[in-house]
């Protein structure tokens, strides 16, 4: 093996400043697509809400400009503006210029914050094409500008008359704050813009989780009247709980409700059962959603598992040694789990911060959960004995489930021996290259089949309106024919036996009809993808084809449109150019003959 004579010190590269963040973005903000460009917001919001858990703001404000750009502002203390020794800049100019700076490291001017790296407010600028900071301390405002991690003016004081939009003159009314104005980087992100529904949310759920904090939404980008939102909730997480809980119907009127503190840990925790069979459990820590969960997720699971076990033998609502599993006490349940605690002491796995790493905060969680947990049934044994009750046919229908899951893995095992009567399979094994139709039955399968290319495109008929997942449990969800049959046909299991390298094809695409029955189709099969086969969304193997609404033609041209807004426009242009056309309205699929299809 010959060796590269050449490899020596002049050959190494060291990355200064924030020149590591341009080269590898993905590396601070998770990827550079929408994730990752929403992340740059969230790091913003983060530092202003951390002012408000640290006890010195009550109002956090978020504006859309226009041009890209977006505002945030707090009236907490407001960026330090005074000049650190060491580097002979001012803190303000260190903290957006430099990768870990910051008042979150020694827990001194934040016990407790989202913020953990110190990389969130300089990664933001790194990332920008413009950056804006504005300090409000001691009646005098402060201004300077970045571009791209790099200082385009010094520190300046500004007068009043020079705040320039609703969120920055905020500042006005407020002895200190701080408003960071930015816009990402088109170089990085490209045309993404910010999602307003998006962001909502997210300020929602802080509302939520952030007791005495108001949150103010402008999107400026319209160009009608903005649209504003303000969140402000009283009643914490069991108003959240209730509020998640709106499209349900819940079988305990008031949610079950704790909060607690040990070791300088605090666990809030609210949940509710409801008469559906999905789970919902969002975790916090610091604010911050732990979409990967963590071992606080884990202390509050065990708890809940062992307490009803405990009572449900103690009171012999369970026959013989029988136990309820996880799955079952799970069932129909919405939570949240909120803790706070030092950012001193915090360990998130990876600087995105989806997934809570501090093993300690497991036994707090559990005994806090646990004795609250076991008290609440005990005091409220109606309660108890309607959530024992949810879960015992919870673990009947699961035990179901499973000699129905075992039937389908069994069938999918033989391969073509047992494939759906109805599946006109392809001719190739290669799942990366084959593609599935599920189509809305017979009359378009027919038409289907003969206008694929079979050898690596197979056609599934599903008749009849197939079953809501969101309302029905999975026994019965396999006990569906047509959902069965989907299953089989796929080959990788269902639910957590789910084995995705197993799967027959690598595109799974739902072809329904145009009109409001085929949409509703797509709509139910989707469902039962997400709740029972979730892995295949997340692959990205599931696609929903577009049939066309109308054929016009006119003369030789012919244009098919998929929605009545773009027959009439369709319909205008030919009527300005005095042609005369003819429009067809698609029935279904199976009117369509091979060619069209």
């Amino acid at each position: 093996m010959s060796k590269d004579s050449n490899y020596d010190a002049s050959s190494i590269q060291v990355l200064e400043g924030l020149e590591p963040v341009r080269k590898r973005p993905g590396m601070y903000i998770g990827d550079t697509g929408e994730y990752g460009f929403h992340h740059l917001l969230r790091e913003i919001i983060n530092n202003a809400v951390d002012e408000a858990l640290g006890g010195f703001a009550d109002t956090t404000a978020v504006e859309f400009h226009p041009d890209g750009s977006v505002s945030v502002f707090d009236n907490g203390r407001g960026i330090p503006i005074d000049e650190m020794p060491k580097y002979k800049k001012s803190a303000l100019e260190v903290m957006m210029t430099t990768l870990h700076s910051g008042g979150k490291f020694e827990g001194q001017a934040y016990k407790v914050s989202g913020g953990l790296h110190g990389v969130g407010i300089s990664i933001v600028n790194a990332l920008s094409e413009k950056s804006i900071v504005i300090v409000k301390k001691d009646d005098k405002y402060y201004r300077q500008e970045y571009s791209r991690g790099d200082v385009k003016t010094p520190l300046t004081e500004i007068k009043e008359s020079d705040l320039d939009n609703d969120t920055v003159k905020a500042l006005i009314k407020e002895e200190s704050g701080t408003a960071f104005t930015f816009k990402p980087d088109h170089k990085v992100f490209g045309d993404l813009t910010f999602d307003f529904d998006r962001i909502k949310k997210l300020l929602r759920n802080y509302a939520f989780l952030t007791s005495n904090l108001h949150f103010k939404l402008t999107d400026n980008r319209a160009e009608s009247l903005p649209t504003r939102y303000g969140f402000y909730f009283d009643g914490g997480l069991k108003s959240f709980v209730r509020y998640q809980n709106q499209a349900h119907n819940p079988i305990i009127k008031d949610p079950f409700y704790v909060i607690g503190e040990q070791d300088n840990i605090q666990v809030e925790i609210a949940l509710q059962y409801h008469t559906d069979y999905h789970t919902d459990i969002l975790s916090f820590t610091n604010n911050i959603e732990t979409k990967e969960g963590g071992f606080h997720e884990t202390g509050f699971k065990s708890a809940l598992t062992r307490v009803l076990n405990d009572y449900a033998k103690k009171n012999e609502l369970v026959k013989g040694d029988k136990s309820l599993s996880g799955e079952d006490v799970r069932e129909g349940l919405t939570a949240v789990i909120s803790i706070k605690m030092s950012s001193e002491k915090l360990q998130f796995e990876g600087q995105t911060k989806t997934k809570l790493g501090n093993t300690e905060v497991r036994p707090i969680v559990e005994t806090i959960m646990g004795q609250a947990l076991q008290s609440y049934l005990e005091e409220h044994p109606t309660e108890a004995a309607t959530i024992i009750q949810k879960n015992l046919l919870a673990q009947e229908a699961r035990l179901a489930a499973q000699k129905a899951k075992e039937t389908v893995q069994r069938k999918s095992a033989l391969e073509g021996a047992s494939l759906p009567g109805k599946l006109a399979d392809c001719q190739s094994r290669k799942a990366e290259e084959s593609e599935l139709y599920v189509v809305e039955g017979d009359s378009a399968g027919g038409s289907a089949k003969q206008g694929r290319d079979r050898r690596f495109q197979a056609i599934l008929p599903l008749g009849g309106k197939p079953l809501n997942a969101e309302k029905n449990r999975l026994d019965k969800i396999l006990d569906h024919k047509e959902f069965k049959h989907l299953l089989i046909a796929l080959g990788a299991g269902v639910g957590d036996d789910l084995n995705i390298e197993k799967l027959r094809y690598h595109r799974v695409i739902l072809m329904n009809d145009a009109d409001v029955d085929g949409k509703h189709i797509t709509t139910l099969v989707l469902t039962f993808i997400y709740r029972q086969l979730k892995p295949l969304i997340e692959n990205g193997y599931v696609y929903v084809a577009q049939p066309p609404l109308f054929k016009i033609k006119a003369g030789k041209e012919i244009t098919y449109v998929y929605s009545e807004e773009e027959r009439d426009v369709k319909v205008s242009e030919l009527l300005s150019e005095n042609k005369t056309y003819n429009i067809t309205r698609f029935k279904g699929l199976g009117e369509m003959n091979p060619e069209q299809l």
